[in-house]
């Protein structure tokens, strides 16, 4: 269950399909655990901008800009602002989130005989995947991003290739395989 959620666009007057006898501030948001997408509804008179961290949780009296999640949406349903902030609160979470997402690359296992997990990331292929998995091996678990870049050369940002794996399972709703996006 998502507690947070990473602003993507917030629309004041609501949205153009919105009934006229009732307009609400509409807010368009990530969540940072699972990833899911959200159409939120502001509470009156808070200034929301993109890019804020919000609480979405249960604990009403926890939400300062949020009075209510609307609906979960895909990504289909996102205004072009919120589609185009989308790779940049991605890029967010991951950065911030460094413990969990280093784990990826420390307990990743094969899927099937030929293909190993760590081949999902977009951009690593065989042979990189075979040197984190030597130096996994060899010297032990990577402990941040920085580490793995600098044990392993063919990985220089491992941090973009989780956020581009995270951008197409949220963009690409037939995927066979989902690493961290919850469905």
């Amino acid at each position: 269950m998502e507690e947070y959620a990473y602003v993507l666009d917030y629309l004041p007057q609501g949205t153009s399909v919105s009934k006229f006898d009732k307009k609400e501030p509409v807010v368009y948001a990530l969540g940072d655990n699972e990833f899911k997408l959200f159409e939120l509804v502001a509470k009156p008179g808070v200034a929301v901008n993109i890019g804020d961290r919000v609480y979405i949780g249960k604990d009403g009296s926890k939400r300062s800009a949020i009075d209510h999640v609307k609906r979960r949406i895909g990504y289909e349903d996102l205004s072009n602002i919120a589609s185009s902030e989308l790779e940049y609160s991605v890029e967010t979470i991951v950065k911030a989130d460094e413990t969990r997402f280093i784990r990826f690359y420390n307990e990743a296992g094969p899927v099937t005989i030929k293909k190993h997990l760590l081949e999902e990331l977009p951009g690593l292929g065989k042979k990189t995947m075979l040197a984190i998995l030597d130096e996994r091996t060899k010297n032990g678990p990577f402990k941040g991003y920085a580490d793995l870049a600098a044990r392993v050369p063919g990985v220089k940002s491992p941090e973009k290739l989780i956020a581009a794996r995270v951008i197409l399972e949220i963009t690409d709703p037939n995927r066979k395989r989902y690493l961290f996006v919850l469905r």
